[in-house]
């Protein structure tokens, strides 16, 4: 009986865009992306919905729908699609790109926790790198401990940070809307009814910024399972990806909006990134004449979301890379268990990438918004990566159309569809590359801009040269195996 109700195609397409809605978005997408491009991103909020993300989540309800029984995600697609080979490099990527998360969630708890005593962010301006990073590794190897745990409970707290985070997000725009007119509070942003304030610049450091705009959008992949349960999925999904799409576009550009009534689009802090949610929320506060009730209730969604996701992603990701670990290319070494089912040596492995992560840049960057913003763009650039093979799988769907069938189609010319995965698998690839140019307008210190730059550069090159040794290692170490 369970599993009849599981499998019964109960979703509408409404439910389909709540649940998408939920995964994908964010309050700090609107932050971040207005920090980099201040009212400008409005502009390239309905650019990237319409050129990127439905085309995106149509070609996930393709894949999803024809690999309705996989059980690995994308790398079962690139599996089914190509060869095994591929499909390790698949899980690898989705595994890597979550060390520079990981590195930075620490930094969020510290910042959630000093806005909660505190009142203020200021330590991001004035705390010594080193100091921060120290502690933040301290944090980090705690959660890698309670990790080894179970999980459960903080996967039960984390739905209802993820709850508690929606609600933040639209009660941030309903305020931040609704406070000029309601509190006659003063407009931060002049000219905002000119149209030309809305219009960004099409310029290099504009194009440093796009994977930012990406890195919000992205993750379409994770609503891949609900495609076979929706009810006439053929025209019911595509009508939710479309609805989502709409959602997200209106409340990327309502919170950008609201952003420009806050903060003077053309003097934007260099602490925005870090502290602007919490400022914004403040100065909402303060116009509604209740203190620092939003800035409590803001601290404690994220120090909650902050913890528990620095637990559950410590393990989750390594468990996708190592449960159905291929012996040609895994080292039987890294998915030993302990008794308590922990793959111990993957979390060692993974505690000295991101200790590596954590220390290393604090030696180079001066001052601790700087290092704040560049965790934040690195991770702009390397966790779109992942997006690749989403495309690179689209691209291999259309060329074998004949022989995978399935209910949902995105598009059925399979020239058309080819297209646009390679769009999208160029777009992101652009992003990522451009991503990796350091913003001057976020460096207090130019001296340290060819030390981030470097960083850019050399992090992805290192990951993707850590998913080649790892085979290399397997076929010295699992030589047994490989015979049997």
């Amino acid at each position: 009986m369970l599993e009849e109700n599981y499998d019964a195609k109960t979703f509408r397409w409404w439910n389909i865009a709540l649940v998408a809605f939920t995964a994908v978005w964010g309050l700090n997408n609107v932050i971040n992306n207005y920090a980099n491009q201040g009212l400008g991103v409005i502009t390239s909020w309905i650019l990237i919905m319409v050129l990127y993300f439905v085309p995106y989540a149509l070609m996930v309800g393709q894949l999803g729908s024809t690999f309705k029984d996989s059980e690995g995600g994308v790398s079962s697609w690139v599996k089914a699609l190509s060869n095994n080979r591929l499909a390790y490099f698949t899980a690898w990527t989705y595994w890597i790109v979550h060390i520079p998360y990981l590195a930075q969630k620490p930094q969020l708890i510290m910042i959630s926790l000093s806005w909660l005593f505190k009142g203020n962010g200021s330590f991001i301006n004035t705390a010594s790198p080193i100091i921060v990073q120290g502690a933040s590794l301290i944090i980090f190897l705690v959660f890698v401990w309670v990790s080894t745990k179970s999980t459960d409970f903080l996967s039960k707290l984390g739905s209802l940070a993820g709850i508690l985070m929606f609600t933040m997000s639209i009660l941030f725009i309903i305020l931040g809307v609704s406070a000029p007119f309601i509190t006659k509070a003063t407009i931060a942003t002049p000219n905002m009814t000119d149209i030309h304030t809305y219009i960004p610049k099409f310029n290099l450091q504009y194009f440093t910024t796009v994977s930012m705009l990406i890195f919000a959008v992205g993750g379409a992949e994770k609503i891949s399972p609900y495609v076979n349960k929706t009810k006439n999925a053929s025209k019911e999904f595509p009508l939710g990806m479309i609805v989502l799409a709409t959602m997200v576009a209106v409340s990327a550009v309502l919170g950008s909006f609201a952003m420009g009534m806050i903060v003077d689009s053309n003097h934007i802090p260099q602490d925005l990134m870090a502290n602007g949610a919490y400022q914004a929320f403040q100065y909402l506060g303060n116009s509604f004449h209740v203190g620092n009730l939003f800035v409590w209730l803001y601290a404690i969604t994220m120090a909650l979301a902050s913890a528990t996701a620095l637990a559950i992603s410590i393990d989750a990701p390594l468990r996708m890379l190592l449960n159905d670990a291929d012996k040609h290319f895994i080292p039987k070494a890294l998915s030993k268990k302990n008794k308590n089912g922990v793959a111990v040596n993957g979390y060692i492995m993974t505690a000295i990438l991101v200790s590596i992560l954590i220390i290393v840049p604090a030696i180079g960057i001066n001052g601790m918004n700087d290092l704040y913003n560049w965790m934040l763009n690195l991770n702009a650039i390397v966790m779109p990566m992942r997006y690749l093979w989403v495309f690179f799988a689209y691209m291999l769907l259309t060329r074998q159309l004949d022989k995978y069938q399935s209910e949902y189609m995105f598009v059925k010319n399979k020239y058309v569809g080819f297209g646009f995965g390679l769009w999208c698998f160029i777009l992101t690839a652009f992003a990522c590359i451009l991503g990796m140019i350091p913003k001057m307008n976020q460096a207090n210190d130019p001296s340290s801009w060819w030390f981030q730059l470097a960083l850019n550069i050399a992090t992805p090159i290192i990951f993707i040269l850590l998913g080649l040794i790892l085979p290399a290692i397997a076929k010295r170490t699992n030589k047994n195996e490989l015979i049997d």
